[in-house]
């Protein structure tokens, strides 16, 4: 019974004063988290600007294909129309 009494004297320490290596790896792993959300955001605004590049890029050729076969766009509701004269 007298066992059971008895408390281990070890005691874990985990103040960030006493333990600087968790200190730096918990700094560590934010800035790695937060540098793959960085990441994360940059591909996904390269890919809309890809995106919108191409799609300008295309509306551009069709324009130039129109006029170029005597043609003359048209605005409708929400597509550019090439009127061949």
């Amino acid at each position: 019974m007298s066992d059971l009494n008895k408390s281990d004297n070890k005691s874990i320490d985990t103040d960030v004063n006493t333990n600087p290596s968790l200190a730096r790896q918990e700094i560590n792993s934010q800035q790695v988290s937060i540098k793959a959300w960085s990441q994360k955001l940059l591909v996904v605004l390269l890919c809309v600007a890809s995106f919108y590049g191409g799609w300008k890029s295309y509306e551009s050729n069709m324009v130039n294909e129109c006029t170029a076969n005597g043609g003359q766009m048209v605005a409708g509701d929400r597509t550019m129309i090439c009127q061949l004269s």
